[in-house]
């Protein structure tokens, strides 16, 4: 990994030393979720507007989770994931 003179070593070093392991697994949940759903969004060729006529969630609250500004509740999420019929899957961390 290339060293950032900024925190004066690579990004998993310092993710490592400052935030703990449930932390990190949270955080890069968190990110996968959302760029499935900005994946699904793009694929379909639906604007963030039409997301919200689909899901009757705020364009302005999605462009603010697509850009890492907020952490979506469950229930929007879900509101999301249907009309980009997609589902949400539990399983064992890996």
């Amino acid at each position: 990994m290339r060293k950032n003179k900024a925190i004066g070593g690579t990004w998993e070093e310092f993710e490592k030393e400052t935030f703990s392991p449930e932390e990190i697994a949270e955080s890069n949940l968190r990110v996968a979720l959302i760029g499935e759903i900005i994946n699904a969004r793009q694929t379909k060729g639906i604007s963030q507007k039409k997301l919200e006529e689909m899901s009757g969630v705020r364009q302005p609250i999605i462009a603010r989770m697509e850009k890492g500004n907020t952490t979506p509740n469950l229930r929007t999420i879900f509101k999301l994931l249907v009309p980009l019929g997609k589902t949400l899957y539990v399983g064992d961390l890996k």
